[in-house]
């Protein structure tokens, strides 16, 4: 079983990197790029048997403890 978790900065955080790939794009000629946001997709390959009906409740912890830092992102979980 696969989950993916993706990882975003909380919207009222700074996104420097984010901010430097805008200004990248424009410098490439991509015209019109207001804003840019970058996250992690993080993909999580489960044993049928580990996976369990608290399978989401699992990763949602994985995600809270070490996958994201819950102080300045939000996490998405898609199984």
């Amino acid at each position: 079983m696969k989950a993916t978790v993706l990882v975003r900065l909380k919207s009222e955080v700074l996104d420097p990197q984010g901010d430097a790939v805008r200004r990248a794009l424009g410098k490439l000629g991509f015209e019109g790029v207001k804003g840019v946001r970058v996250g992690k997709l993080i993909e999580i390959e489960m044993d049928d048997a580990a996976a369990g009906s608290d399978l989401e409740s699992r990763l949602s912890k994985m995600a809270d403890e070490m996958l994201a830092n819950p102080v300045i992102e939000d996490f998405e979980i898609e199984v």
